[in-house]
């Protein structure tokens, strides 16, 4: 499946293991983003069938890209595994409705309720679909599988400039204990554990299939070590021109094999709890073998996302009474 539009252009191949982006260089892409679309192309409904003579289908947004430079419409390209097309459809213009009882500012003219859809290559003819179809983009990244790490039970965290001495450096003695620098002073648990939990939870925008000559300045360097014994490296380089990051992350380590038994464990919480153990550990090798994989690519991060792990000593100190927290500010631009 092939999505172009006047600017950008996705390819999606599906292989043995499954669909891939072609223009990132085969990275995996979302099945189920994929096949929902599918499902509402073969589930349109036909709303209203015009004739519409080549010379207006840019009013509509129908025109080919590549064939015109105004009025370009979005292609949806489908080959089967032999590379015969099957079919080619143009989408077009969106169809608002107006809805009175919509609050929104953004609904003001109207709401998208379906769409101007052409089929490439047939006659004049033009119809209206029941759906607007939002998903059809031909951006890249919007297809891409979302599944990226996940950097949980913390034990210490450094982040600091490549080369140099961490700018801070935090730790735990426990699981749920209080976080403290290691160095000594005073820390804002808040900035502490927003930093923690976003490592838990980050996203990408996109992935860069070459990286040469994308990013400037001396990259960030965040260093988790979990208590699973694993330390997760995450490299983190402003994109030229952009207030976006390229990021790389690493895993290296192993988890423990083995439980130590609690003081005064009973029999049957010994075996229960042994159990317990055995599957998380085993959700966690699983877990540890595809971030492994990811982190052989390079990802597009906006620099909002990162905030929490751009942050210098000083943003991470408790506020003065009065003062708000300071927003986090990359190493070497305050």
């Amino acid at each position: 499946m092939r999505l172009q539009d006047a600017k950008k252009q996705a390819t999606l191949v599906r292989k043995n293991t499954g669909w891939v982006m072609q223009e990132r260089g085969g990275y995996p892409a979302s099945f189920q983003e994929i096949s929902d679309l599918m499902i509402k192309l073969v589930e349109l409904k036909v709303t209203q069938t015009e004739q519409v003579g080549e010379s207006l289908w840019p009013r509509l947004d129908l025109a080919e890209p590549g064939a015109a430079k105004e009025g370009v419409g979005t292609l949806i390209e489908f080959k089967d595994g032999a590379g015969k097309p099957l079919t080619r459809l143009v989408l077009g213009k969106k169809v608002l409705k107006k809805d009175p009882l919509n609050p929104l500012p953004a609904a003001k003219d109207g709401v998208p309720a379906g769409r101007y859809v052409r089929v490439a290559g047939g006659k004049d003819t033009v119809i209206v679909v029941s759906d607007p179809l939002n998903s059809a983009e031909a951006r890249p990244g919007r297809w891409l599988s979302k599944e990226f790490f996940k950097i949980e039970r913390i034990r210490t965290l450094a982040v600091g400039p490549e080369g140099a001495a961490p700018g801070w450096k935090i730790a735990r003695s426990e699981e749920w204990g209080q976080w403290k620098f290691v160095t000594g002073g005073d820390l804002n648990p808040s900035a502490a554990v927003t930093a923690v939990n976003k490592l838990g939870s980050l996203s990408f925008d996109d992935v860069v299939a070459d990286v040469k000559g994308q990013a400037t300045d001396k990259p960030v360097v965040a260093v988790a070590e979990t208590f699973d014994n694993l330390v997760y490296t995450v490299r983190m380089a402003k994109k030229t021109g952009a207030a976006d990051y390229l990021v790389n992350i690493t895993v290296t380590g192993e988890p423990p094999r083995q439980r130590a038994a609690e003081k005064g464990e009973k029999k049957e919480e010994t075996a229960r709890r042994d159990k317990e153990f055995a599957e998380s550990r085993k959700r966690l090798e699983g877990r540890i073998a595809l971030e492994k994989v990811l982190g052989q690519w390079t990802y597009v991060i906006s620099g909002r996302e990162l905030e929490p792990l751009l942050m210098s000593r000083a943003d991470m100190l408790p506020p003065k009474r009065g003062e708000k927290p300071m927003p986090g500010i990359p190493f070497g631009m305050r």
